[in-house]
């Protein structure tokens, strides 16, 4: 499927078949694809929980509960879910981790390639930090282009999927211990495949036009 096909036939699907799974090939080139998505200065601050069984599920079920059991059933009938997780920080020598991958897949030539990429990264990293003081937002915007790119992805290999704001983080955050792994949880994603029942998918695509969305300079 083309990538315009795939954009116009994705949707945010309502309610998921239960005994339908996703491949496992499938799923991953999908994490290969979240994997894979860009960051400013190749940050990277974001983590990728995966659960495909009833237990791992139910886990991930305890962030919509309450005000969000809306979302519950997208989360225990859907094939794979994923919360994605983004850093509350740079600490703890994550940006000499990102530097040191980098060298390791051959991005820099010499001694002085390294240290000019670290320079770059580090003088982004305290604009968002100390002038700007948003980088746990910074962080975020960086984490949302994971979840486009994992939507795309999923819809070119006819894969259905929800994502989901509403959701408890802080019980989330809880649950997984992610405070302690400098993590905060900030958007789940369910994927398989529709139900019979899903209204949503009978409906068409309802997008403006492009003559009011684009300016062409």
């Amino acid at each position: 499927m083309d990538i315009v096909a795939a954009s116009k036939k994705r949707y945010s699907t309502k309610a998921y078949d239960a005994t339908r799974r996703v491949p496992e090939e499938l799923m991953q080139q999908i994490y290969e694809a979240i994997r894979l998505s860009p960051s400013s200065v190749n940050s990277q601050p974001w983590h990728f929980i995966v659960a495909s069984t009833p237990e791992g599920k139910a886990r991930l079920a305890k962030g919509v509960q309450g005000g969000y059991s809306f979302n519950e059933s997208k989360v225990r009938d859907a094939s794979h879910v994923i919360l994605f997780c983004t850093r509350v920080d740079a600490e703890g020598g994550y940006l000499e981790r990102l530097l040191e991958q980098e060298d390791r897949d051959g991005r820099y030539a010499d001694a002085a390639a390294k240290a000019g990429g670290a320079k770059g990264r580090l003088n982004f990293t305290n604009l968002h930090r100390y002038t700007l003081r948003d980088l746990p937002q910074w962080y975020e915007k960086q984490t949302y282009i994971a979840l486009g790119n994992a939507m795309t992805a999923a819809a070119t290999l006819g894969v259905d999927s929800t994502p989901m704001e509403g959701i408890d983080a802080a019980a989330l955050d809880a649950e997984l211990g992610l405070h302690e792994k400098g993590l905060s949880s900030l958007v789940l994603l369910s994927l398989g495949y529709h139900a019979e029942s899903d209204f949503n998918a009978k409906l068409p695509k309802s997008r403006l036009p492009q003559e009011q969305v684009f300016t062409f300079l």
